[in-house]
């Protein structure tokens, strides 16, 4: 099986890591110091404070891939519209494209019964780059459990976790996916089929829509958000808001929104992913994990108070954040 992994960073190098020793035929496609030091020594691994060397193959020009049987994407989602016209040269035509990334995906809509059916969301596909570029009857649902970092380049650390739950749109269990789902397996990972992913989707999206603005505003880990009084309180409200939308979407939550902080309180002392980007001087993922809820709360008519309120500041965070870097 070839694969192909588009923006191995952490989570994608751990994951090309996991498919290469279980037999795939693997790629990644990364770019800088990274990507140099992953051709020049191949991956290095850190599970469990023992380090493995894993020979890979690893390039910035997708064209030198070629079609592969699965594309898995594993970047952060607001820069894989700029990679769909890179991504074209790993497209034959029955390449499966698994969107392993944070947020509602661009494809949410496709297929799903209802009078959104086929809906295109602008806060993660403006301009429908990728519902043209990528085509969602290629697109195979994955929510990625699992954290790692990149501690230097070339060298990932595993910290947790080894689940990524999959599932096709239309709920079948088609070859591709259950094909997908052996070659993980093989390689020592997690990684049961769904018929229903939507609901897997927005359950881990849940979390995020309040705890990842509410840490980049305040810099808290999730134990603090989850105990403090106040915090506690508008993460909250922001999840009650987006479950009232994702039920109007016929999406099942198979827990309450106080597991749900539990769960996330669990976790300890761990600085969510938008936290990190804003202190390395990154873009934030506020659209795929906020904006996107805000506009399907629009769609369905659902009103959104506490989450348009963190929305506003966090954009304004954001944007004080660029202009010091400039």
């Amino acid at each position: 099986m070839r694969i192909c992994i588009v923006g191995a960073g952490a989570i994608g190098a751990f994951l090309g890591a996991a498919l290469a020793r279980g037999g795939a035929d693997v790629t990644l496609i990364a770019r800088g110091p990274h990507l140099r030091a992953m051709q020049a020594n191949g991956l290095r691994l850190i599970e469990g404070g023992q380090e493995q060397v894993v020979a890979v193959r690893a390039t910035d020009n997708p064209a030198e891939a070629g079609p592969q049987d699965h594309v898995i994407i594993t970047l952060k989602a607001h820069s894989v519209p700029a990679m769909v016209d890179a991504m074209q040269p790993l497209l034959g035509p029955a390449t499966a494209v698994v969107t392993a990334i944070n947020g509602l995906p661009w494809w949410y809509f496709y297929g799903l019964d209802g009078a959104f059916e086929n809906k295109r969301l602008d806060s993660v596909d403006p301009g429908g780059r990728q519902w043209d570029g990528l085509g969602p009857e290629r697109v195979i649902g994955c929510v990625v459990y699992p954290a790692c970092e990149v501690v230097e380049p070339g060298v990932v650390k595993h910290i947790e976790g080894d689940r990524f739950t999959l599932g096709e749109p239309s709920g079948q269990r088609t070859e591709r996916v259950q094909a997908l789902s052996r070659a993980m397996i093989a390689g020592g990972l997690k990684a049961p089929v769904r018929t229903r992913i939507r609901d897997d989707i927005w359950v881990k999206l849940w979390g995020n829509l309040a705890f990842n603005p509410i840490s980049a505003l305040t810099h808290a880990t999730l134990d603090v958000i989850a105990t403090d009084p106040g915090t506690r309180a508008v993460a909250r409200a922001m999840m009650v808001e987006a479950q009232a939308i994702g039920e109007r979407l016929g999406v099942r939550f198979g827990i309450d929104v106080d597991q749900r902080i539990a769960g996330a309180e669990s976790v300890g002392a761990h600085r969510t992913s938008m936290l990190q980007d804003l202190t390395q001087g990154r873009p934030m993922e506020i659209d795929a994990l906020v904006t996107s809820v805000q506009e399907v709360g629009r769609m369905v008519g659902q009103p959104t108070p506490t989450i348009d309120l963190v929305l506003a500041l966090v954009r304004q965070r954001a944007a004080v954040a660029e202009a010091e870097r400039t």
